[in-house]
């Protein structure tokens, strides 16, 4: 790819350029690291480190062209942008072929169950027999291949380069709000933008609920030409947001409840089991779904109308429902020797355990164990009504600790300990170590207990604790094999 075409994916972009010649650019690159000879390098502005200050280093490690928002008297060809995250989208995508033209792309947002609901488009599409690759918070899914996830939604180089060496039909990819904000999606197009809902959260970041919906609504500014919105309109957020889209002319898809929008969840039956029924213009389709709660009926619901768009059959889509296999670290399940059942969830807001308790309450829970804490330098303005929720639906919790991300361990015990005082409702213990504390539950546990563990899903520890264990499920499969302290071999 010549610099040239470069300038020409900038069109209207370009501040400043100097061509002293129009070199091949073999690579792009946005860590001065791993440049190598004809890479073109994209100095960002970053959260942590401004990739201009690693320009000089850049060059002697060969690199062809320099791209950044302010360069000095260099001797390579460069070009000056405004801002250097949307210009590195463009470039990538330019560079890889566009790829996002040639697949179905679609992307998901909104503060909880876009883990879910990604999951459940990719099996409703590989029962279907079409191909998909998957871009979220567990992993990430190419070919058939599984790979490590670096964050929910990559950055845009990458993004780009995974897209491209994708042969599936189907993109499903997590959309997350930092990742707008920061346009890790600027250059994907897509057809497909589904909006499950939005509650607090992040708020350190975003500052308001109206920015941060601000943040989540700008995924619809990437739709392809025809690209539709499918959006859950029984979140409040939903709505404004279907309203303001429908003024754009964007085509707008509903999932509602009881008649309303273009699919609507109208039975649902949630004590013992969780069946539903959706209503499709005069077509009722009854779901016997394998995993509880309320929230995960909108989440199915959701996929549902969206497969039902892309032609899936409705037979299949059923199918694939009910046969659903689950996500790692959400609402997963194990039984106890003595009849309780332990889940561990990635709830981490006010909304979302509330979710999870209160599908504990709906399968005639014994009693609710909740077991969670909070991430230090994270939205300390969720915690109140975090530890209300938990204190409202349970009936005895755990406050432990959780990445301390440079937040000392005696602060957090000291908010943790002021919070439980203040809301517990006399039903809160503060136990540091968040393997202890399950430990603790795991011992006590009584036939038709619910234990539920929320915050980390399936991502490891960050924090050495007593057990010799690296995540919660680690924790739970350590104890299953223990007998009166004990490794059972």
């Amino acid at each position: 790819m010549k610099l040239s075409k470069v300038l020409d994916s900038l069109e209207g972009c370009v501040e400043e350029y100097s061509l002293l010649h129009n070199p091949d650019i073999t690579g792009i690159k946005m860590d001065s690291r791993k440049v190598m000879p004809g890479d073109l390098f994209v100095a960002i502005s970053g959260y942590q480190s401004d990739g201009h200050h690693y320009i000089k280093e850049a060059i002697e490690k060969g690199a062809a062209a320099i791209l950044g928002e302010r360069i000095g008297d260099i001797s390579i060809p460069f070009v000056v942008v405004q801002d250097s995250r949307p210009a590195l989208g463009k470039i990538a995508s330019s560079y890889y072929g566009y790829p996002s033209k040639k697949r179905k792309v679609i992307g998901i947002t909104g503060t909880n169950g876009k883990t879910t609901v990604s999951y459940i488009v990719k099996h409703i599409l590989d029962t279907a027999g079409r191909s998909c690759s998957l871009f979220g918070t567990v992993n990430y899914v190419i070919n058939n291949e599984v790979y490590e996830p670096v964050n929910t939604t990559p950055d845009s180089l990458l993004i780009q380069e995974m897209i491209s060496k994708s042969n599936d039909e189907f993109v499903v990819l997590e959309v997350s709000s930092h990742a707008l904000e920061q346009s890790r999606i600027e250059g994907l197009e897509i057809d497909y933008g589904l909006f499950t809902n939005l509650s607090h959260d992040h708020l350190d970041y975003h500052h308001s609920m109206d920015e941060y919906f601000t943040a989540k609504a700008k995924m619809y500014e990437y739709l392809k030409p025809g690209g539709k919105a499918v959006i859950n309109i029984m979140n409040p957020w939903g709505a404004i947001l279907s309203d303001r889209l429908k003024s754009t002319s964007t085509p707008v898809i509903e999932l509602g409840e009881k008649g309303s929008g273009d699919l609507s969840i109208e039975d649902i039956k949630l004590n013992g089991e969780t069946f539903f029924s959706l209503k499709h213009g005069q077509d009722v389709y009854g779901i016997s779904f394998p995993y509880p709660g309320l929230h995960n009926v909108y989440n199915a619901s959701l996929a549902f109308l969206t497969a039902l768009d892309l032609g899936i059959r409705p037979e299949v889509i059923v199918n694939a429902m009910e046969s659903f296999p689950g996500v790692p670290g959400r609402f997963e399940m194990m039984q106890h020797p003595s009849g309780a059942t332990f889940i561990i969830d990635y709830a981490h807001t006010e909304d979302a355990i509330e979710y999870c308790l209160q599908a504990a309450k709906e399968h005639d829970a014994n009693k609710i164990i909740h077991i969670y804490g909070f991430r230090g330098e994270r939205d300390t303005t969720k915690r109140e009504n975090m530890v209300m929720a938990s204190a409202a639906l349970s009936d005895s919790f755990y406050l432990t600790l959780d990445d301390l991300n440079g937040t000392s361990e005696e602060d957090m015990l000291s908010e943790l300990q002021a919070l439980n005082k203040k809301y517990g409702l006399g039903k809160g213990t503060v136990i540091a170590d968040r393997t202890l504390a399950i430990q603790k539950a795991w011992e006590t546990a009584e036939k038709g207990d619910w234990i539920l563990i929320t915050g980390k899903g399936p991502e490891e520890y960050k924090v050495n604790f007593e057990l010799p264990v690296s995540s919660d499920k680690d924790a739970l499969l350590y104890l299953q094999k223990t007998k009166d302290g004990e490794q059972v071999v």
